[in-house]
């Protein structure tokens, strides 16, 4: 080393030692010397920041977390109470219906007692009204001819249905409920989705102040009945056996009202539904209205016009019930109101009607609710016409579905026949 560096390293001490002499006494107190260097707490100071920054950020995680836990657990509680709430609705239901099923039980074996007892003391039970026309034919037709079975089946299946006939309804139809508007409509109707209505329009107490009854004679034709789509078949229906399709069906209906309940009938098989041998249902509304007028016209006595179709439904459901100790299909009465959501009014399919046509199907489903409970899905309200223009007493009649059997959707016909009869006749205003 040089005599020049000596110097240098000397200096360099020198100035070292004038520092530490002018520190406070606080720095050599410590025993980390090092930790009150600047550099040293400069780099402290700057990790400390460092590290608390870190700190914030999974603070804010976990309250994150926190938040989504919580919010899990509180969505889980709720969908818990949803469910205790859904068991309770259906449990009420379940034990509402089996309430029903009782007091239905209990009203036929009082009937069924009744009637026994009348059968002791030699009183004869009183028999639905039968026209004489009907009692007078039945009297000269030779014994061993097919007229003469056929109209004893007739009889026996009409007389099977008249000893359950008794009322017994399973929902309120007292005047105060049929005069709300949202009871009515949760009870007796259905509302599509393209079309709305009010409580000026529906009325149930107004629908059944309307008198659809009319003079019965069997002379003149007064019911009308046709197919606007004549190819609807059933689950068993066998392919081209007429007697397996919906006008078979309508045959049938046709021979209940005129063998049992003795009115004249009409029924029109024309296949508006085929064009060139082909189903085409696109007119087929169109090409039964023309064939219909002329109908009418020809015969101005027609005062009753059914259009009987079938339903369509997914193919695991199936519109089946029980009358009378028979597997029967279930009806759905079908209106028009001529009124769309999206174009309010329409014009081009007018309709005087719309009134009667509503009171006409809801006395036939009020009669139906007395009767025949089960038997009744609703009255549905679409948007357009669907021929219900042509008279008063226009009806549209779903009977059961495709899958139904050709023998459940027969065996509906039986108490409809019945229940269109009280109607014609009048005798919600008797009851």
């Amino acid at each position: 080393m040089t005599n020049i560096q000596r110097a240098f390293c000397v200096f360099l001490s020198l100035i070292f030692l004038c520092v530490v002499a002018a520190l406070t006494g606080d720095f050599f107190k410590h025993g980390e010397i090092y930790r009150q260097l600047p550099l040293y707490c400069l780099l402290e100071k700057k990790a400390q920041q460092e590290e608390t920054g870190r700190d914030r950020e999974t603070e804010m995680l976990l309250k994150e977390k926190n938040e989504e836990h919580l919010g899990e657990e509180v969505e889980a509680e709720n969908r818990k109470e949803q469910e205790a709430l859904l068991m309770a609705e259906v449990e009420e239901a379940e034990k509402k219906e089996e309430k029903q099923k009782k007091e239905v039980q209990k009203s036929e074996e009082k009937s069924a007692d009744s009637t026994e007892n009348k059968k002791d003391t030699g009183v004869e039970n009183k028999e639905p009204e039968i026209t004489k026309p009907e009692i007078t034919q039945m009297e000269i037709t030779p014994a061993g001819s097919d007229a003469a079975e056929k109209k004893a089946s007739v009889e026996k299946t009409v007389k099977e249905q008249e000893t359950v006939a008794v009322p017994h309804p399973q929902i309120d139809l007292s005047p105060a409920k049929l005069a709300d508007f949202d009871y009515v409509m949760n009870q007796f109707f259905i509302l599509d989705s393209n079309t709305e209505t009010n409580a000026q329009q529906i009325s149930g107490t107004r629908f059944l102040g309307e008198d659809l009854s009319i003079k019965q004679d069997s002379k003149v034709p007064q019911i009308l009945i046709y197919h606007t789509h004549s190819q609807e078949t059933f689950v068993d229906s066998r392919e081209g056996k007429e007697e397996d399709t919906i006008v078979g069906v309508g045959n049938y209906l046709t021979d209940l009202l005129e063998e049992k309940y003795g009115y004249q009938v009409i029924h029109v098989t024309d296949a508006f539904d085929m064009m060139g041998g082909t189903l085409d249902r696109s007119k087929a509304y169109d090409y039964a209205r023309i064939s219909i007028e002329k109908v009418l016209e020809e015969n101005p006595t027609v005062e009753v016009v059914i259009d009987l179709h079938r339903d369509g439904v997914p193919d695991d459901r199936r519109l089946v019930t029980e009358v009378n100790g028979k597997s029967t299909a279930q009806l759905l009465f079908y209106n028009g109101l001529s009124y769309t959501v999206n174009q309010g009014a329409v014009s081009y399919l007018p309709n005087p009607y719309i009134e009667e046509n509503l009171a006409f199907s809801f006395q036939l489903e009020y009669q139906a609710a007395q009767y025949y409970p089960d038997l009744y899905r609703g009255i549905y309200l679409a948007g357009l016409r669907y021929n219900l223009h042509l008279k008063p007493r226009a009806l549209l009649l779903e009977a059961g579905a495709q899958t139904n059997t050709v023998e459940e959707v027969r065996n509906a016909m039986e108490p409809f026949a019945d229940i269109l009869n009280r109607v014609l006749k009048g005798s919600d205003k008797e009851d």
